[in-house]
């Protein structure tokens, strides 16, 4: 099995800045891409931002230029830089990882329990 662990989430004022992080453990031969979505209520789950294991990147449009999403390979571990923050950035934030998992060697997408970002106006 394999677990992801988000933290940094928070309340934060417009115009902020907070930073998520996701750990990945367990049975892990190695992760593909890793990325961050978000779902607001009464709204679909979107994607925010993915990256590879290489490190090539993309983005929703609505971040572009306001977050920055990194990662630490040797750790398993995936970061979400989040600055200007505005009130529509409010939402629950999930990690997901496209895992490779030891003795199987298959392929499987993992969710993180998500964190709660509130931006106040």
């Amino acid at each position: 099995q394999v677990q992801l662990v988000e933290s940094g989430g928070g309340l934060v004022q417009a115009g902020g800045s907070l930073r998520l992080s996701c750990g990945a453990s367990g049975s892990i031969f190695s992760i593909n891409a890793m990325a961050w979505y978000r779902q607001a209520p009464g709204k679909q789950r979107e994607l925010v931002a993915a990256i590879t294991s290489g490190g090539s990147t993309n983005y929703a449009d609505s971040v572009k230029g306001r977050f920055t999403i990194s990662r630490d390979n040797a750790k398993n571990t995936v970061y979400l830089q989040m600055n200007s923050l505005k009130p529509e950035d409010t939402a629950v934030y999930y990690c997901n990882a496209d895992t490779i998992v030891l003795a199987s060697y298959r392929t499987k997408g993992y969710w993180g329990q998500g964190t709660q970002v509130t931006v106040s106006s």
